[in-house]
């Protein structure tokens, strides 16, 4: 068998009597509490369609991400997204119809849990609403290896599902295309590829492909009549088609037929009994997804498992098909989903690869013919992935193994926004204020960078040697601390100190105008946008200014009831239009609250009570056409407010704690809106879909930030620390920020190694003739560049590796352990561990090791040895100098030296240790635990779970306390109970927990993609991170047992306010379920359902708190802690 498909063999559910056996999850002696939640949401496309499903007119781009729904807007020069739902379950199938006298389309939508749905956008009330929804499962029948195949009759008279082998449902539609009555028809087809309804006029004609016990392939039709509930042999069939066939195209009225898709023939067939068919020849190729462009089906997208998109085109005189043609367009993805929106875009899915949507061209010079308009990163499949702390900031950044074939590559992903520092200002102690300014002379670039201190201000300017030198203004007061500085109109500068306010000519940089307040009164705080100026000067007193011409005019005054904290007034509001803010914010001292005032009259449009505590910062801020109101609170909290114009009031109150120390607003970016919120904890606040999202900054405090725009460091900002200024760019405003580093090869493992800085990957390439040669690939750390390259044998595929210091050599060295999987054998019966050391950014062989088996897993352990798990033995080596000087294997100096080992598992797949103790995960026989005896020098099982599990991947939470995940999507922990007071419970691993994931986890890591700080025990709950086949980063977090209880009620608050797609049961979706069993999950959370509590309304926020004896804040405040531990 081959290496790769031993390892896959854990998604095929076992047989026999063991698997009868039931999982009993013990509550006694021991337990663990996790949390778990998603960081990274699934990025492989598996489904995609298109229609008019949010309106009419909208023509939109539905995909489908295993367990979730996006859907798209196209519009003139992109799509835009509008909604992004969750699924209570994984979608095996999805279609978009169009009912009778209906002007937009509805879904379909099935899950492989045999949930069946159809759902329909509520315009008005904004969401998705399921018209039908019911149970399509059957406890007999065996489901169908292939997956669901569910198809429409394209006269809306029925839809027929293929679930079960050998076993067909067929569901009527009525004249209004709801479902009627479905029932099953058994047939002698056990093993259907593909299933499509040809186009006819008369009674509905099912077209099969399938496979027959002698792995030959035929073309089936037969007749189906609704009203009898019957299926007869249809019109015509086709015997022993091409054995590589995979796709059967319907086409419509009035040409008909169908086009039958080989690997070397592409045929189309009229569909009817005189069997006429034109057929084409082609380079032999697999084609995996195919999406028609003409509405007659004269013109279909193909894609073949190289990735080339291909466009299938049938010539004809309208009524007959006279020759099939297919052209070549060029290189896109390994494609899961094809879809043809309009005017020549198309959606490229993939499963395996980066989505991209495209616009095909009619005149292309070589190459494409077609133009990338956009990409949609995809992780998945994540093979494998390492934890590091590459900045040195006390932060991990994962680096995963993504992709496969040649959309291979490495991704690095940290949490949060970088900042790409390009200078440093040093020894600049005690910063109050920080702004840029522009000269007239260049009306786009930032000349100067005003910096404000307590008792003066200093202006810089950038050399044309690059460096920052002092300038004098002559109209400035340079011996005041500056409250504001910025440009009015490009022409204009404005000053804004306690003492007044200055109006200096941009070009001269003398005074025009002065504002100065009554005497024995100070500015205190003030908010300028362009000619608006909106000031305190104390005792409630709030003055409105204006600049008009070159004079400082005085507009208007008015007393608020308490002294004045913060204003704003209300450029972010339309800073994205040329017109003046027509509203402002203020926040008071005394009452703590926040108010919004119209310009110039000061008429009240609403307020809103803050906690006891100062505002320190407002601020009023459009995003995605939201008018949203902000206040930054002294103690490092954020409330944002929708402001409701029409009503009048500040609704959807939420709080955030961003830090510690007081925030300061500043909006930096106008299209799209985006708030820089200055504090201990920086933090970008920006929109998605309507909803406010928080990115922190991965600096460790900030005071002052403004934009830096110069033709030195260009699309820059300077943030203010303590004693420094920074000027550097920022990273695309996400959570989470992610690199890639294309391959062009499939990555299959990954090590860092600290001492050397660098990552040694193991990789598979994909040559013309099919060969897949094996790799040993080193990476420096920072620049991702290959700098040496291993190739491994014929035949020989690396299984893993490892960094590790072994024995007492000080020398840090990479551990290879590989495979030989020639095709004439059916398990690998040799593999080598090979043990590299790096010199000069090279990759030197020390020392290898033929071993008698595959070399599945590789793991540092006591004493510095080696443990190796090879086939179904757990091998432990020494590392030592060679006692024979004439082997083989010490021509390079130390060697391996087998020590002990333990057999007695069918595969081990995966371990893990922890001090002596090692766990084993088997293909079969789910966890074991060992215990190295270094006395008497052996390895022997201390316990074992009883139940049969395909592992997929295990971790040790703890020296008593085990993780691991199997083929069925499904989380377990486990528990060792040492102080057992017989043999037969001490060598049990007790269940003590139990998930359902609906996702597949190919790799557990401890470690954590936020900042450890010691701000309190909840900022440092231990973690596990995992990464999954769709491209899911996920955190199981390890919580204290009252943390536990209070978060369960939450959770099942939720899941009875939060409504769900389709109807779906929460409690039913997190149940453990396998092939043998369903059980409700026990000791696990869903962070998913728990921090959506976030984006409730506050009506539903406050629905869900009832009864929970705390109050809608305290509870905000209590996830908002358990997200910024987790993720």
């Amino acid at each position: 068998m081959q290496v790769d498909a031993a390892v896959a063999a854990v998604a095929t559910p076992g047989t026999g009597a063991a698997a009868d056996a039931t999982r009993a999850v013990t509550v006694g002696h021991r337990r663990v509490w996790n949390y778990v939640v998603t960081a990274h949401k699934p990025t492989a496309v598996t489904h995609s369609v298109v229609g008019n499903f949010t309106a009419p007119g909208d023509t939109n781009l539905i995909l489908c991400r295993c367990t979730r729904l996006e859907i798209y807007k196209l519009t003139e020069e992109d799509i835009v997204p509008m909604m992004d739902v969750g699924i209570y379950g994984r979608v095996s199938a999805l279609q978009i119809f169009r009912p009778p006298g209906s002007a937009q389309d509805n879904l379909l939508l099935c899950t492989e849990r045999y949930h069946f749905m159809i759902l329909r956008y509520d315009v008005a009330k904004k969401e998705i609403a399921c018209i039908h929804s019911c149970e399509v499962n059957d406890r007999v029948a065996r489901p169908c290896e292939g997956g669901h195949i569910v198809v429409i009759e394209q006269r809306l008279r029925c839809i027929a599902m293929l679930l079960y082998d050998g076993q067909l449902k067929i569901m009527p539609m009525d004249a209004s295309g709801l479902i009627t009555d479905a029932y099953d028809i058994r047939m002698e087809e056990t093993k259907v590829v593909d299933m499509q309804f040809q186009h006819v006029n008369g009674n509905p004609v099912l077209v099969l492909l399938h496979q027959d016990h002698k792995d030959a392939r035929h073309v089936k039709t037969y007749e189906l009549n609704l009203r009898k509930k019957t299926m007869t042999d249809g019109p015509w069939s086709l015997a022993n088609v091409e054995s590589g066939t995979t796709m059967l195209i319907p086409i419509p009225q009035p040409l008909g037929g169908v086009i039958v898709v080989g690997e070397q023939t592409i045929t189309y067939h009229s569909g009817t009994t005189d069997g006429g068919y034109k057929s084409h020849s082609i380079p032999a190729t697999a084609m995996l997804v195919n999406g028609r462009i003409d509405a007659d089906g004269s013109r279909h997208l193909l894609v073949d498992h190289q990735g080339v998109l291909h466009v299938l085109m049938l010539q004809h005189d309208g009524a007959k098909v006279l020759n099939v043609d297919l052209v070549r367009l060029g290189k896109v993805c390994h494609a899961s989903a094809l879809s043809y929106l309009d005017n020549g875009v198309v959606f490229v899915g993939s499963t395996f690869g980066d989505s991209l949507l495209i616009r095909l061209l009619e005149k292309a010079p070589a190459g494409n013919q077609f133009e990338e308009i956009d990409r949609f990163p995809n992780l998945g499949p994540i093979v494998d992935f390492c934890v590091v702390d590459l900045d040195k900031q006390g932060q991990g950044q994962v680096v995963t193994c993504s992709g496969a074939f040649s959309d291979g590559s490495l991704r690095i992903i940290r949490n949060g926004i970088g900042i790409n520092q390009q200078a440093c200002l040093d020894d600049l102690p005690g910063i109050r204020g920080l702004w840029s300014l522009r000269s007239p002379a260049t009306p786009t670039l930032d000349t100067y960078l005003v910096v404000s201190f307590v008792g003066e201000t200093r202006m810089l300017a950038l050399s044309a040697q690059s460096e920052m030198e002092e300038v004098e203004v002559p109209g400035f007061d340079m011996q005041s601390q500056t409250l504001y500085c910025g440009n009015v109109s490009d022409m204009y500068i404005l000053q804004v100190v306690a003492g007044g306010v200055y109006l200096v000519d941009g070009t001269s940089l003398m005074q025009l105008s002065a504002w100065h307040p009554p005497q024995q009164t100070f500015i205190k705080v003030v908010s300028c946008y362009d000619r608006q100026i909106l000031l305190s000067t104390g005792s409630g007193l709030l003055t409105y200014l204006e600049v008009r011409g070159d004079k400082i005019t005085s507009v208007g005054e008015t007393r608020l009831p308490h002294e004045i904290a913060s204003v704003d007034v209300g450029g972010a509001l339309c800073a994205a239009t040329p017109q003046p803010s027509a509203l402002c914010a203020v926040g008071l001292w005394d009452d703590f609250s926040l108010r919004v005032l119209r310009l110039p009259s000061f008429e009240q449009v609403c307020s809103a009570v803050l906690e006891e505590t100062v505002p320190r910062s407002v601020l009023l801020a459009k995003f995605e056409d939201v008018n949203y109101a902000l206040a930054g609170m002294g103690d490092g909290h954020l409330y944002s407010f929708v402001l409701d114009l029409e009503q009048q009031q500040l609704r959807e109150r939420k709080k955030l704690m961003l830090g510690s120390s007081p925030v300061q607003l500043c909006p930096f970016h106008a299209r799209p809106t985006t708030v820089f919120a200055c504090s201990d904890r920086p933090t970008i606040i920006y929109s998605n879909n309507r909803k406010l999202l928080y990115s922190n900054v991965n600096l460790k405090e900030v005071s002052h930030m403004c934009r830096f725009n110069n033709v030195v460091v260009p699309d820059s900002i300077a943030l203010a620390t303590e004693d420094s200024i920074r000027i550097g760019t920022i990273d695309e405003i996400q959570k989470l920020h992610i690199r890639t580093i294309p391959l062009d090869e499939a990555p299959r493992r990954i090590a860092y190694q600290e001492e050397s800085k660098t990552f040694c990957v193991l990789t598979v390439a994909t040559t013309a003739d099919d060969q897949e040669p094996n790799f040993v690939r080193l990476f420096d750390s920072q620049t991702f560049e290959t700098t040496d390259r291993f190739g491994l044998e014929k035949y020989e595929n690396g299984c893993s590796i490892l960094s590790a210091v072994l024995s007492d050599d000080p020398r840090a060295v990479y551990v290879v352990g590989t495979a030989f999987a020639p095709p004439e054998e059916v398990e690998p019966s040799k593999g080598r561990i090979l043990v590299f050391s790096v010199k000069n950014r090279k990759l030197e062989l020390t020392s290898e090791l033929q071993v008698k088996g595959a070399v599945y897993s590789l793991e540092s352990f006591v004493g510095g040895r080696l443990l190796a798990a090879i086939n179904s033995k757990i091998q432990l080596y020494n590392w030592t100098d060679p006692q024979d000087s004439s082997a083989t294997n010490n021509r390079y100096g130390k060697v391996l030296v087998p020590h002990c080992h333990h057999r007695g598992h069918i595969l081990a797949l995966f371990t893990a240790t922890r001090g002596e103790y090692i766990i084993v995960g088997d293909l079969l026989k789910s966890v074991s635990l060992l215990a190295y005896h270094p006395t008497e020098g052996k390895i022997e099982e201390v316990a074992h779970d009883f139940n049969p599990s395909w592992m997929s991947a295990v971790e040790m939470l703890d020296e008593d306390t085990y993780l691991g995940a199997e083929n069925s999507f499904n989380l377990f922990t486990l528990a060792r109970n040492s102080e057992a007071t017989n043999d037969e419970e001490r060598q049990r691993l007790d269940v003590v927990g139990e998930f359902h994931l609906g996702e597949f986890v190919n790799r557990f890591r401890h470690g954590s993609l936020v900042m450890k700080t010691m701000e309190s025990e909840t900022h440092n709950v231990p973690t596990v991170l995992f990464g999954t086949v769709n491209g899911v980063i996920g955190v199981v977090a390890s919580l204290p047992q009252a943390d536990y209880d209070f978060f369960l009620r939450v959770q099942n608050r939720l899941a009875g306010v939060v409504g769900s797609v389709g109807r779906l049961s929460h409690e039913e979706w997190r149940s453990f379920c396998n092939d043998r069993r369903t059980e409700p999950s026990i000791n696990f959370l869903d962070g998913d359902l728990i921090e959506s509590f976030l984006d409730l309304s506050r009506e539903k926020m406050g629905e869900v708190v009832a009864g929970l004896g705390v109050s809608v804040e305290e509870l905000s405040k209590r996830i908002e802690c358990l997200q910024r531990a987790t993720h």
